[in-house]
């Protein structure tokens, strides 16, 4: 298993990056509502959508549900000194953290 960490400014962003060997599109933008926080896009290395909205919630693998998709790990949050606090709209990237865990 080897966990990495998904690099994350703290504010609404798209990039690229591999993860488990294969080209992904992220996004994270924050949904400021009633039961919002952030949400995670991922496309694959062409722009087209593979899931959208995914909740960046803590304790759980974001990616699991999806397991018919192929993603070679999963998602997971979590928080500084919290494990179990859910991101804020001020500490995501800073003491908010997106792991990526891939499997054997």
């Amino acid at each position: 298993m080897t966990v990495v960490e998904v690099p994350l400014t703290g504010q609404a962003e798209s990039f690229s990056i591999s993860l488990g060997g294969v080209s992904y599109q992220l996004t994270v933008i924050y949904r400021a509502a009633a039961e919002g926080g952030w949400v995670l896009d991922i496309a694959d290395a062409n722009g087209v959508a593979l899931v959208g909205g995914i909740p960046l919630v803590t304790g759980c693998d974001l990616l699991e549900q999806y397991a018919h998709l192929g993603f070679a790990g999963g998602l997971a949050v979590q928080t500084d000194h919290n494990p179990g606090a859910v991101p804020t709209f001020d500490n995501l990237g800073s003491t908010s953290h997106l792991y990526f865990v891939t499997t054997p």
